[in-house]
């Protein structure tokens, strides 16, 4: 195989030699493994490798892109001459030129940090781990349907440039969860509880991560509440106070922060797939978008978070930056090119699925700052509510104005306390207002980072990794059950 640093020097001479001003080049290697059990048996092992470059290039000022899965001296020009005629194509059709806000040179390494090695711990002990948690849901009668699955990745990937930036980085990401499903006459009456949440938990953490989530102490629990919820009232509708736990808050900050703020969106790029965004430029430091106590940032250095790395994939150095302080809208989620468009520098937040994808505006995490409540003083503080947990469905408009949430159990609050389960508790509202009804947020001990494994956006399409850092937040009058 060609040493990468050859590689990426054929690649920016041939990019300048066919008429680049700007040209990068990404080659990737990424290791992926999956071990499943479902109903006490193990699923087939998912493993798969990936190895290939991108190259990207400004000519006659657009963009083009061209991608190789066959790292030689020949595929390299071949892929460098396609990406220039790409943009050269583009340029007849483009409004205006492609303008970068500015970017000093860069040579770095960067590796997550990880005490245990997920590839270096053997298959056998994985699928134990797995089928004994399967026997922990299966002893609860009335548990019908039981799965488990650790998911790994390792990630090498060389970024160079033709400003002279060369970034060597590694990114492992670790990732568990446990479901168990009730059903009562069929398919008529069926619950299902997740454990940490429904996509499982992920971080850019080692084998350590599946040994710091307490599956075996949650594994009996949520089977049992699975069976609980096929009992369970319905949830009521109305106007009422609303509590949601940390791994729903993710889901809504995501929603309705994140997608809403990404720039790419803002100005247009993505509507003809899922839309744009209420939140457009003249918003900027005019917007209360949210209640005073809400603050929100972008991220990408918190340690274990699935959008923690040391580079973008523009070379920009990882780095955190408000988007609300104080309930104002103050940032957004950018490029060197969508940065350029509001006068600021990028934050670093241009990703790619792979080797084989064009780079895009992607959150990284984006995390809400924990309060100064305890959930109890939150919960001792409503006559009348809901606390609602783990999502379970959700469905957003266009421009990300208007929501409803579906959750997969909920208790109702009565005089200060938990009351009844409540099965399939749902909630909606529209986003402005929903952020400024939020009154309490839980302090650092109950924050958690949550992963999102199964971030979509693009055309062609790109599922990504990203984070909300979040913990339990209160909100007053808001609709339910509708």
């Amino acid at each position: 195989m060609m040493d990468f640093k050859k590689a990426c020097q054929i690649a920016l001479d041939c990019s300048k030699s066919f008429g680049a001003s700007y040209a990068d080049i990404r080659i990737e290697q990424t290791e992926n493994e999956t071990v499943s059990v479902k109903n006490g048996t193990p699923e087939p092992i998912n493993c798969s490798t990936s190895l290939g470059f991108g190259i990207r290039v400004t000519a006659n000022g657009s963009w083009g892109f061209a991608s190789n899965p066959d790292l030689t001296a020949k595929n390299i020009k071949n892929t460098a001459k396609l990406a220039i005629e790409m943009a050269k194509a583009a340029s007849l059709l483009a409004k205006e030129d492609v303008v970068l806000s500015p970017l000093e040179k860069i040579v770095d390494t960067y590796l997550t940090p990880i005490r245990k090695n997920p590839f270096e711990v053997s298959l056998k002990e994985k699928i134990e781990y797995l089928l004994f948690l399967d026997q922990l849901m299966q002893k609860v009668q009335g548990a019908n349907i039981t799965n488990s699955f650790m998911d790994f990745s390792r990630t090498n990937k060389i970024f160079s440039s033709s400003i002279g930036s060369f970034l060597e980085q590694t990114i492992y990401q670790s990732g568990a969860g446990i479901e168990a499903t009730a059903m009562q006459g069929g398919h008529k009456n069926m619950q299902t509880r997740t454990y940490p949440q429904n996509s499982g938990q992920y971080q850019t953490k080692g084998y350590e991560l599946i040994e710091e989530l307490g599956l075996q102490e949650n594994a009996s629990k949520i089977a049992q509440e699975a069976v609980a919820l096929l009992s369970a009232k319905d949830c009521p509708q109305g106007i009422t106070d609303l509590i949601l736990d940390g791994s729903q808050l993710s889901l809504q900050i995501h929603e309705s922060i994140g997608h809403p703020l990404e720039l790419d969106r803002v100005f247009g790029s993505e509507r003809n797939f899922s839309g744009t965004s209420f939140a457009t430029p003249d918003k900027l430091n005019n917007l209360k978008y949210a209640s005073e106590i809400v603050n929100v940032i972008n991220d990408s250095t918190y340690p274990g978070g699935l959008g923690t790395f040391g580079y973008d994939d523009e070379g920009v150095k990882a780095n955190k930056s408000y988007l609300i302080r104080g309930g104002l809208l103050v940032g957004y989620l950018g490029s060197r090119e969508y940065a350029a468009k509001i006068a600021k520098e990028s934050n670093g937040c241009m990703r790619a699925q792979g080797w084989q994808n064009l780079p895009i505006v992607r959150m990284t995490n984006t995390n809400l700052l924990p309060g100064n409540k305890t959930l109890e003083q939150m919960i001792a503080e409503i006559d009348d509510g809901i606390f609602m947990s783990t999502p379970a469905s959700w469905s957003i408009d266009d421009t990300r104005d208007n929501f409803k949430m579906g959750c997969e159990i909920g208790w109702e609050i009565k005089s200060g306390k938990l009351g009844e389960m409540i099965k399939n508790p749902s909630y909606s509202g529209n986003t402005i207002r929903f952020w400024n009804s939020c009154d309490a947020i839980a302090n650092e001990n109950y924050w958690k980072i949550w992963g999102t494994p199964n971030c979509g956006k693009g055309q062609p399409g790109q599922i990504m990794t990203v984070s909300q850092g979040a913990s339990p937040v209160r909100f007053r009058k808001v609709s339910v059950g509708e």
